[in-house]
Order: structure tokens, then C-alpha cells, then sequence
């Protein structure tokens, strides 16, 4: 970690250590990728103010996180399989979260399970949820949750039918692995990658495990997972998981202004502007170009988090100047995940940090409360 200046430094070495199946699975996105590709490029095109002669001397990143308090704007979103970019990932990704000073947001399809990350860690996390046919499972999943301590259930809304992503169909990406000639000598090029995940508490999904017999065989895993996928899933389904869930709820996946509207008055705290990292709706907006109209339609009503191509500490600042007021960042930290275990997960928090530090050193603010739109270029 001692020479990294970047969050691509960190995705090289992840690309190094980590077997291509599942460096792809965290890196690439749907169909043609052209919504992937715009999250990055259209942040990129929103150019800051410089000021000068401000006294910044006094640069603090502390904020607000749905009420509580967080040592900067930023929120490690959920990420699928991070145990399989490194053993254990989810518990090292929640520790090195909780140790900055921000949350934590575990995938429902995590190789650890919520109770192997709540036995791990000394705070509540976020936990994300998708919604699946079996509904059984997900209220009993919720009440999982809800014995963790999770702190806020993110539902994901924008999975009902999911993208291709032909990366992963070209490598064949299972879990656990289904092996190849190819996959073993790729596998056998990364023994500290292998030493890690044998290490790991488990090689499957987590929260599955015990409630499907056949949790270890990969064809009838697979099979159960795309099954459940509920293409009937509507505004309804959200009233009846808030009459399981006590907690805080943030919908995620908006990325259309009349959906921000129905979704404020759905009783959620949160929404999160999302296209799913371009992995399913190829063609989509970036999500910085409809942030904007977002906040404009209820940024008083409900708390607006923005997630889409953070891949630098400026980046964080144009999203909050659009008017988000938290960031989540996923490709980021899992590049980090990959690269180091949890010192690379901290790596890449605190290269965002100093990033954003230093952009609001030389556009003249002190306080996350200051960044508006002030701060950018006409």
C-alpha cells in the first residue's frame, strides 16, 4: 500500500492478486457498457471554481448520515461475493468502514452471512436487500436483520429483471467456482488469494446457506437464484416490508424523477440515485445527470444519496455540489478489497478523503455544509 496515490492504483493491483472471473465481476457492467462508462465520464466533465486567498485552514469532512454522524460523506454501498475478492470480505470491508467512521452495507448475496459479520465487528451495519419470490425467506431474512442490530435495510428496486453481463458469462462465473484447466492455472498464478479465501468462513453465499438443501451444489444454486428474481415486484411490496422492518429504509435504484416522487411518499428516509453501477439498464442516464432534477423533486422530503462512478475524492465533490448529501462508492473500495484485504479497503477511504480535502482547500469551502453549486465552473 505504501505507493498508492489513486484509486486506479488499487484496481491494478486488484486485477493482479485476484482471479480474472472475479476481478471482471466487480469491474465490468452490462451489454455494451455505455451506461458503466458515462457514471465515470460525465463526472469528469463538471468542472470546479478555484478560489483563492480563502482561509481553509480549518477543512473538516463531518457530516450526517440519515441522522447520525459520520466522518465524511461517503457509505460503502453493497457489493455481491466480496468474500471471493478476498477471504472474509465483507466483515474486513465492514471493519475498515466502521474504523473510518462511516457505514457499511451488506449485500444480500455476501459470501459471509449477517450473522458472521455481527459476530465480527462492534457496531451496527447497513444491511441491503432484495426482494425474491420465496417471500418466506425474505421476511425471515429481515427478522435476521433485525437481530443483527442492522441499523438501516437498503432495498435494491432495480433488479427485477437483470442485465446481461457478458464478462461473466464469458468466464463462467459461479460460486463457489465450477472448475476449468483455465481457471485452475489463473487460480494457481494467485496462492495468497487462494490461502485467503480457503481461510475464509465460507465459499458460498452466506445467507442462503441452511435454507436451501442444496446450497453446495452450483447448478441448483444458480437455478434457485435466477428463479427468484420477482418481475411482479411493485410500489405494494414496499408497505409490506415496512410492516416487518421497524428501522430506517432507503430505496435504492432511483433514477427517474416521477419514481423519486412515488418513493418519497413511501415512508423510506432515503433514496439512492442508481443505475446499479451500469450493470443492468444499459442505455440509462449516468446518475449524475438526472442527481440534479432528482433533488429538485424531493431533496426536502427525503434524504438523497447518490451512487454511480465515484471514483475519486472530487468526484464526491460534484455529487454533493448536484445537492446529494452522501456519496456510496462500491467499485472503489472493492478494488481496495482485492489489492490489500482490509488495509486496502482503508487505503481507498482514506484516498477519497484526502482527495475531497484537498478539492475543498482549493474551492474555498470548510465544511461539507458549504459544497453547493456554487463550488463548480459555470
Amino acid at each position: 500500500m505504501k505507493h498508492i496515490t489513486c484509486i486506479e492504483d488499487l484496481r491494478q493491483l486488484h486485477k493482479r492478486r485476484v482471479p480474472k472471473a472475479f476481478f471482471d465481476y466487480a469491474d465490468r457492467g452490462s451489454y455494451t457498457e455505455d451506461t458503466l462508462r458515462a457514471n465515470s465520464e460525465d463526472l469528469q466533465q463538471i468542472k470546479f471554481r478555484q478560489r483563492i486567498l480563502v482561509d481553509v485552514s480549518k477543512r473538516d469532512l463531518k457530516t450526517t448520515i440519515l441522522g447520525e454522524p459520520a466522518a465524511m460523506p461517503l457509505i460503502l454501498a453493497p457489493v455481491g461475493l466480496l468474500g471471493m475478492q478476498h477471504g472474509d470480505g465483507e466483515i474486513l470491508a465492514c471493519r475498515a468502514a466502521q474504523a473510518a467512521g462511516i457505514p457499511f452495507t451488506q449485500s444480500t448475496m455476501s459470501i459471509c452471512s449477517i450473522e458472521d459479520i455481527a459476530a465480527a465487528v462492534d457496531k451496527p451495519f447497513w444491511f441491503q436487500l432484495y426482494v425474491m419470490k420465496d417471500r418466506g425467506f425474505i421476511k425471515a431474512l429481515i427478522e435476521r436483520a433485525i437481530a443483527a442490530r442492522c441499523s438501516a435495510l437498503v432495498l435494491t428496486v432495480d433488479l427485477q429483471v437483470i442485465g446481461q453481463r457478458h464478462q461473466d458469462i464469458k468466464n463462467g462465473m459461479t460460486v463457489p467456482p465450477e472448475w476449468s484447466l483455465s481457471k485452475l492455472v489463473d487460480f494457481a498464478s494467485k496462492p495468497a488469494w487462494v490461502s485467503g479465501v480457503l481461510r475464509g468462513k465460507r465459499r458460498t453465499f452466506g445467507n442462503l446457506a441452511g435454507h436451501l438443501k442444496v446450497d453446495q451444489d452450483i447448478t441448483s444454486l444458480s437455478t434457485w437464484i435466477n428463479s427468484q428474481f420477482d418481475t411482479s415486484l411493485n410500489w405494494k411490496d414496499i408497505d409490506w416490508i415496512r410492516s416487518i422492518w421497524p428501522g430506517k429504509l432507503i430505496l435504492k435504484g432511483i433514477l427517474d424523477v416521477e419514481d423519486a416522487e412515488i418513493a418519497a411518499k413511501t415512508g423510506a428516509q432515503a433514496i439512492v440515485v442508481s443505475n446499479h453501477g451500469g450493470r443492468q439498464l444499459d442505455g440509462a442516464p449516468s446518475s449524475i445527470e438526472v442527481l440534479p432534477e432528482i433533488v429538485d423533486a424531493v431533496g426536502s422530503q427525503v434524504e438523497v444519496m447518490f451512487d454511480g462512478g465515484i471514483r475519486t475524492g472530487m468526484d464526491v465533490m460534484r455529487a454533493l455540489a448536484l445537492g446529494a448529501k452522501s456519496c456510496m462508492i462500491g467499485r472503489a473500495y472493492a478494488y481496495g478489497l482485492g489489492a490489500g484485504g482490509q488495509a486496502g479497503v482503508t487505503e481507498a477511504i482514506n484516498v477519497l478523503a484526502k482527495e475531497l480535502l484537498t478539492t475543498m482547500g482549493l474551492c474555498g469551502v470548510n465544511t461539507i455544509a458549504e459544497i453547493d453549486d456554487k463550488v463548480l465552473a459555470v
